[in-house]
């Protein structure tokens, strides 16, 4: 068996396997399990970028301490339904549960809350936060800050984050939610295209000869993804960088470029309340209206159903809790020997 077969792993097996290398260095039993939780509900969602193939990275920067184990957030300062928090560069994932549930809780209280948190880790898949929250009924807006790995338009050299952006909202029984980079593929997607040895769909990026490509490795190795809608998705991921950094008080892309490393990041989470809203009674028919015209798109490929953002998230979930979680065993191998 090559290192790039796909196997199958059980989410058990694949929870209990982080679990216990967690615990091995050293973090509580709480909080190997909250983070294992995360990174395995990532895998069976079919976000292998920010699951299983990102666990080893994460494990090795809680070994040089980038990531700080035990550390909790502390809140800085409240202003009415907004507050400012110090993640003191502790777990991206929990920091960001943490963000979630105090946004969700200043929402009940004034009908939106927001809270902006600075010096945190990645939060890994930011639709995480999104489904948390339209799970309990929330709409959800969330924005994270990055190192820099894109150029301005008409730029040769990379100066802005790919700065991921969330939008969630409940749907029925589940939830739609919108989890994108302002890079034409998140470097995530990239690093699986070369795992997988394949070439992009659409062109993704530059090599270093000032070249669009849809090689995946050339636009890794240059540092300059493609914004989405070109200058549209530049000057947006420059707003989001400064919209994270002003209102969480934290550093901006360009300081965490300079620190060599994606650690003390500043991010932004929203919560509205839409069961405090006067049209609150009407929502639920007018999302399934919406949704329902969308789906009469008539597909340019009758192979492929029109599908809103998250639905083919419900597809994988469904089809990796029954059949367990295809991953490269060159993937897991790097995770047995943790």
């Amino acid at each position: 068996m090559s290192d790039s077969t796909i196997i199958l792993i059980s989410p058990k097996e694949m929870q209990e396997r982080f679990t216990s290398i967690l615990d091995g260095l050293d973090f509580t039993k709480e909080r190997s399990s909250a983070i294992a939780e995360v990174f395995t509900n990532n895998s069976i969602d079919g976000i292998y970028t920010h699951g299983v193939n990102r666990f080893p990275r994460f494990v090795s920067y809680v070994k040089l301490g980038f990531v700080k184990r035990d550390v909790v957030p502390v809140l800085r300062h409240k202003l009415g339904a907004m507050e400012q928090w110090d993640g003191r560069q502790g777990v991206g994932v929990l920091n960001a549960i943490h963000a979630t549930e105090t946004a969700m809780e200043l929402a009940r209280q004034n009908g939106i809350g927001c809270v902006a948190l600075a010096n945190t880790n990645h939060w890994m898949r930011g639709g995480t936060y999104g489904w948390h929250a339209a799970k309990a009924g929330f709409a959800f807006l969330g924005i994270t800050n990055t190192t820099s790995g894109m150029p301005a338009w008409g730029a040769i050299d990379s100066r802005l984050g790919n700065n991921p952006f969330v939008m969630a909202l409940p749907y029925k029984e589940e939830a739609i939610v919108l989890d994108m980079a302002m890079s034409q593929y998140s470097y995530g997607a990239m690093e699986l295209a070369v795992y997988n040895n394949e070439k992009l769909a659409v062109p993704g990026g530059y090599n270093d000869k000032n070249e669009i490509t849809n090689d995946p490795s050339e636009i890794i190795a240059s540092r300059r993804a493609l914004p989405i809608g070109y200058w549209k998705g530049a000057g947006m991921s420059l707003l989001l960088d400064i919209f994270t950094t002003i209102l969480s008080g934290g550093l901006a892309g360009h300081e965490i470029r300079k620190a060599g490393t994606e650690k003390n990041v500043s991010q932004l989470f929203i919560a509205i309340d839409i069961s405090k809203l006067d049209n609150h009674p009407m929502i639920a028919r007018t999302v399934n209206e919406i949704i329902e015209d969308y789906h009469q798109s008539i597909p340019a490929d009758d192979s492929r159903k029109i599908a809103f953002p998250g639905e083919r998230v419900l597809q994988n979930r469904k089809k990796n809790l029954a059949n367990g979680i295809p991953v490269l065993k060159k993937v897991w191998n790097q995770i047995m020997e943790l």
